[in-house]
């Protein structure tokens, strides 16, 4: 027979002052099970293919998750719309923090090389990537969704909490704003 052991619990606010370690572990790996696969990839696609950040968000929302396991059910369907809300404040707030950093120096002289033609796929992958940092946080997220992760309107609407009708307009204005920083580059679909 398994005993579970109770730790206590220091974090303001928690009903009880006691924990149970079987019970959090439990929690835990139900909100991995169910939903980690998802969050990491959505995280993935929001940080560029940033696979190691997309990681620690990852685990950063689920620890979050935890602390407040006393309202939250892992198995219930509103759980995942939360969970992909604090991924998302947890990217907006990387990306504010690193707008606040002085820019990296970059040797232009690399940059003023000819590429090849036609663009290689490693080359196109990678002014892609250049067009979506230039896109708004929004319109990554519904291109994420909708493009990357191939998900319905419908799916995405309820994911990110937001009206069918809102996922088509950000739908059509990412891609709009997508094919511009594309063409800015040079580069046309």
């Amino acid at each position: 027979m398994r005993h579970s052991t109770v730790i206590r619990d220091t974090q303001p606010g928690r009903s009880g002052g006691t924990r149970d370690r079987a019970r959090d572990e439990a929690f835990i790996r139900a909100v991995y099970d169910k939903h980690g696969v998802f969050l990491l990839r959505m995280t993935t696609g929001l940080l560029w293919g940033d696979t190691h950040q997309a990681q620690d968000l990852v685990q950063e929302a689920v620890l979050r998750a935890w602390q407040n396991a006393d309202i939250l059910n892992p198995e219930a369907e509103g759980i995942r719309p939360w969970l992909v809300t604090v991924v998302r404040n947890l990217v907006i707030d990387g990306y504010r923090a690193r707008r606040a950093r002085p820019p990296e120096t970059v040797d232009t002289a690399l940059n003023d090389m000819p590429g090849p033609e036609p663009m290689d796929p490693a080359l196109t992958r990678k002014v892609v990537r250049e067009a979506l940092a230039d896109l708004t946080l929004q319109h990554r997220e519904i291109l994420v969704h909708v493009e990357f992760l191939d998900r319905s309107v419908a799916r995405t609407a309820k994911t990110l909490g937001i009206p069918t009708g809102t996922v088509k307009s950000r739908t059509h204005l990412a891609l709009r704003a997508l094919r511009a920083a594309l063409a800015k580059r040079g580069y046309t679909p």
